[in-house]
C-alpha cells in the first residue's frame, strides 16, 4: 500500500504580503540613486538655512566694519566673504533661503488645494459647468502674470505675502488642467460608477476616488513646481518687485552680486550655486517620482 505524500506546509513570511502602491513607489524611489542623492541634498539645504544664520559667527544685518567686500576668510568668520556693506554673505544667503524656499513651498500648497480641487469639479461636473470653469481658466491665462504683480504692489504695497498670493494665484491655473484631464479619464470607470450604483454623494465621489486616484500625477508636477515658483520669485526680486530690505532672498542676492561681478565674484557665485542646486536636486526627485509613480514602467 503505497500513501501520498504529505503536503508540506511552508512558514509564513511577512514578505509576502501586498506592497502597497505607496511602499512599491518608495522603494522603487530609492532605486532611483539621482533621485535619492537629490532628496538626501534637499534635506540638507533646507536644515542650513533654517539653522544656519543662528550658527554661523555673524548676524543677518550686522556690519564688520573691518571688511567691506572683503573676500571668503576663515580668520574673520566670513566663510563666504561679505558685500558692499559689510554684511557675512553666507548667513544672508542661508536666511534668503528661508525666503526663498518658505515662497516656494506656500505658493505650491495654494496651487495644490485650488488647481486639485477646481480641476476635479470641472472633470466630474461635465458639460456646461465644465465648459464655463474652463473659459475662465482661460481667461486668467490670457492677463499677464507680470501686470498682475504690478498691480497688487501697486495697489495694496509691498509686501511678502503678496508674492504668496500673486504667485499661487497664477500656478494654479497648470494644476487644474491637469486633475481635469485625469479626471475625465477617472469618472467612467467601473469604480466611480459602482460608487453611483451604492448612492454615495458627489463630494464624496470626487473626494475619496477621484482625487487620490490623481496625485500620482500631481505629486510629479508639485515637484516641477516648486522649483518654477523659486524661479518666479527670484526674477520679482531681481526686478526689484519682491523681497524688500532687511529681508533677502536668493533673488535679492543675486541682483546685488550682479552689479560687483568682477570686483566681488562671490556675492554673485555663492546664492547662484544655493539657487542653481536646489533647482537641479528638485528636477531630479520630479523625474524620480514620475519613474515611480508611473505603472506603465513597472
Amino acid at each position: 500500500m503505497t500513501t501520498e505524500p504529505t503536503p508540506t506546509t511552508l512558514p509564513f513570511d511577512g514578505n509576502s504580503a501586498g506592497e502597497s502602491l505607496a511602499g512599491d513607489a518608495w522603494r522603487r524611489l530609492k532605486q532611483n540613486r539621482a533621485a535619492t542623492f537629490s532628496l538626501f541634498l534637499l534635506g540638507l539645504i533646507a536644515i542650513a538655512c533654517v539653522a544656519g544664520p543662528w550658527l554661523t559667527p555673524w548676524g543677518l544685518n550686522e556690519v564688520d566694519w573691518n571688511a567691506f567686500t572683503a573676500p571668503p576668510s576663515i580668520a574673520d568668520g566670513h566663510y563666504a566673504g561679505t558685500d558692499a556693506n559689510g554684511r557675512d554673505l553666507l548667513t544672508r544667503t542661508l536666511y534668503g533661503g528661508q525666503i526663498s524656499l518658505s515662497v516656494a513651498l506656500v505658493a505650491t500648497l495654494v496651487s495644490l488645494v485650488i488647481g486639485v480641487l477646481y480641476g476635479a469639479i470641472a472633470g466630474y461636473m461635465g458639460g456646461r459647468v465644465d465648459n464655463l470653469m474652463m473659459r475662465f481658466v482661460d481667461i486668467m491665462y490670457s492677463l499677464p502674470f507680470m501686470f498682475l504683480v504690478i498691480l497688487l504692489m501697486v495697489v495694496f504695497g509691498r509686501n511678502i505675502l503678496l508674492i504668496y498670493a500673486a504667485i499661487g494665484a497664477v500656478e494654479w491655473l497648470d494644476m487644474s488642467r491637469i486633475v481635469r484631464g485625469q479626471t475625465l479619464a477617472l469618472k467612467r470607470r467601473e469604480f466611480v460608477e459602482a460608487a453611483h450604483a451604492l448612492g454615495v454623494k458627489s463630494t464624496t465621489i470626487v473626494t475619496r476616488h477621484l482625487i487620490p486616484n490623481t496625485l500620482g500625477p500631481v505629486i510629479v508636477y508639485v515637484t516641477l513646481t516648486v522649483p518654477k515658483v523659486i524661479l518666479l520669485e527670484s526674477f520679482l526680486s531681481f526686478l526689484g518687485l519682491g523681497v524688500q530690505e532687511p529681508m533677502t532672498s536668493w533673488g535679492v542676492l543675486i541682483s546685488e552680486g550682479k552689479d560687483m561681478m568682477q570686483s566681488a565674484p562671490w556675492m554673485l557665485l555663492v546664492p547662484s550655486a544655493f539657487l542653481a542646486i536646489t533647482l537641479l536636486c528638485l528636477n531630479f526627485l520630479g523625474d524620480g517620482l514620475r519613474d515611480a509613480l508611473d505603472p506603465k514602467t513597472r
